[in-house]
C-alpha cells in the first residue's frame, strides 16, 4: 500500500535484520513495532538515530499504549500508532513526520551554510533562514556589499524584511562589534528629530551624544528615509560629505564615523524627483541599492520561516508543537501575503495562541487567510461523484482533521466509530504486519 503511494519501502522481521538491511542505505523514517524478538523498536530507534540522525520514526504499540508512547516520544521518537494500526492514519502520521523532519533538516543545513565567522564566539547572531533564488542573489549582494563603508538603500514593500537586512549588512561588515542604531524618519518633527540624530550641547557640555555619537564606529538605519525633515536633510548632506558634523546648541565639529543605511516603502524615484527629498542627497544615499523581494515572490522560503516563527512562539509559550498540518501549511502556501514575513510572523504567533494538539491545523489560523487562500482540499465534483466516493472523502478528510481518531471523526459525521472501521476495512486491500519498515520518500509526489 505504501508502494502505491510512491513510497520506496524496504521490510524486516526483527531488530537486528533492520540493521543488516540499512547498512548501505540511508532511509528517510522508521516505522517500528515496540516490542520484537532480538532487539526491541526502542533499541532499534537508538541505534539507528546514531548513524542517521535525520530519521524520522514513528513507533507501533498496543503495549501499555500511552505510557509506551510517551516514552517512546520522550527518547526520540516523533510520533507513534496504536495498533492495529489503520492505514489511513498511517499515511497522515508519516506524511507529518517526514515534513516535519524535511523542514528540520533544511533550516539546519541553510543555517550552516550562512553562518557568519566568529558565531563560535558566542555574539548573537541575526538567524538567516530562506532557500528560494530570489533571497539568495539577495543575500549574495549583501555579501558583495557589506565590506565597503558606502551608504546604502533599501527598497522594499512594508514587512519584506528591511531591517533585517540592513542587520544583515552591519553583522557582516568589520563594523559587526559595534553598535547598530535604528531611527525612524517620520517620528520625530524637525527640531526634535535633530536633537536626536546630532545629540545636544549646551555651554561646551554635552547632554546628548545622540543616535549619531551612539552608532560610532557601527551603522546607522535611517528608516522610512522619505520621511526625513527638510531641515535635517542639509546637515545630512554635509554629513555624508566630510563625515563631520556639530551638535543641536553647539559649535565644535565632531567626526561621524559610521556607515549611514537607509530603508524606505515608497517610491525613491518620485520622491527624489517631487522635492520631497533633496536630488543631491539622494544620490548620496543611492550609492548602493538593495531591493528585497515579497514573500509572495519567495513562496519556498515560507515553511522554513512558519517553522522558524512556530519554534520561537512555542518556546514563548511553554507548548511542544511539531510542526504544522498538511492543510494547514497548503494554506500558508496559498497565501498572497500582502503584509509579507510580518504577516506570516503575526499569523504562527496566533496560531501557537489557538493550537490544542501537537500540530497547527486550519482553525488555528485566522478564518480570512483560509478565505482568501481558497481552493484548498476541495471535495469531489458535485455531479460527477458516487456516494460512495463521496462518503470516502468525507471520512478519509475527517479522520485526518482529528489525527486519526475514529470516535472524533465518527461523532463529527454523525455515524458510528463502528460504521468508520468498516469502512477502513473496505478501503484497505491488505492488512499491516507487526514488523519494523523502513520507508524512503515518494518518488512521484
Amino acid at each position: 500500500m505504501l508502494e502505491d503511494e510512491g513510497y520506496t519501502v524496504r521490510i524486516a522481521g526483527d531488530g537486528e535484520i533492520a540493521l543488516a538491511k540499512v547498512a548501505d542505505w540511508e532511509p528517510d523514517v522508521l516505522i517500528t513495532d515496540v516490542k520484537m524478538p532480538a532487539l526491541g523498536g526502542i533499541e532499534l530507534m537508538e541505534q539507528l538515530r546514531q548513524r542517521f540522525p535525520d530519521m524520522a520514526v514513528v513507533i507501533m504499540t498496543a503495549f501499555g499504549s500511552v505510557e509506551g508512547a510517551v516514552k517512546a516520544m520522550h527518547l526520540g521518537a516523533d510520533d507513534y500508532l496504536s495498533k492495529p494500526v489503520h492505514f489511513p492514519q498511517l499515511l497522515v502520521v508519516l506524511r507529518r513526520v517526514l515534513q516535519h523532519r524535511a523542514l528540520q533538516k533544511e533550516a539546519r543545513a541553510l543555517r550552516e551554510a550562512l553562518r557568519e565567522e566568529g558565531e563560535e564566539d558566542g555574539e548573537q547572531r541575526t538567524v538567516v533562514i530562506g532557500q528560494s533564488k530570489a533571497f539568495r542573489e539577495l543575500l549574495e549582494l549583501v555579501g558583495q556589499v557589506a565590506d565597503s563603508p558606502v551608504p546604502v538603500l533599501l527598497l522594499g514593500e512594508t514587512g519584506s524584511g528591511k531591517q533585517f537586512l540592513a542587520r544583515l549588512l552591519h553583522e557582516w561588515s568589520p563594523r559587526k562589534r559595534a553598535n547598530f542604531v535604528v531611527i525612524k524618519c517620520g517620528a520625530l518633527d524637525g527640531p526634535a528629530f535633530e536633537r536626536e540624530l546630532f545629540g545636544v550641547e549646551e555651554n561646551g557640555a554635552v547632554l546628548s551624544e545622540g543616535r549619531l555619537g551612539e552608532a560610532a564606529g557601527g551603522t546607522l538605519l535611517l528608516d522610512d528615509v522619505t520621511e526625513l525633515p527638510a531641515r535635517v536633510q542639509e546637515r545630512l548632506l554635509l554629513l555624508l560629505q566630510d563625515r563631520t558634523f556639530t551638535r543641536v546648541g553647539g559649535s565644535a565639529s565632531c567626526t561621524a564615523d559610521v556607515r549611514i543605511v537607509t530603508a524606505t516603502n515608497k517610491d525613491f524615484d518620485l520622491a527624489m524627483r517631487e522635492g520631497v527629498v533633496r536630488e543631491e542627497l539622494a544620490y548620496r544615499l543611492n550609492v548602493v541599492t538593495l531591493r528585497t523581494p515579497p514573500l509572495r515572490e519567495r513562496r519556498e522560503d515560507v515553511p522554513l520561516l512558519a517553522m522558524h516563527f512556530l519554534r520561537r512562539f512555542s518556546a514563548q509559550a511553554g507548548k511542544s508543537l511539531l510542526g504544522f498540518s498538511d492543510r494547514a501549511l497548503g494554506i500558508l502556501l496559498d497565501c498572497g501575503w500582502p503584509g509579507n514575513i510580518r504577516q506570516l510572523e503575526h499569523t504562527v504567533e496566533r496560531a501557537v495562541v489557538m493550537s490544542r494538539g501537537n500540530e497547527v491545523e486550519p482553525r488555528d489560523l485566522p478564518p480570512e487567510l483560509a478565505a482568501r487562500a481558497g481552493g484548498v482540499d476541495e471535495p469531489p465534483e458535485i455531479p460527477g461523484s458516487t456516494l460512495r466516493e463521496l462518503e470516502r472523502y468525507a471520512i478519509l478528510r475527517t479522520l485526518e482533521h482529528v489525527g486519526g481518531s475514529t470516535s472524533k471523526a465518527a461523532k463529527m459525521l454523525g455515524i458510528s466509530p463502528r460504521k468508520i472501521q468498516y469502512r477502513l476495512n473496505e478501503y484497505r486491500s491488505t492488512r499491516q504486519s507487526g514488523v519494523p519498515v523502513v520507508v524512503q520518500g515518494p518518488r512521484t509526489k
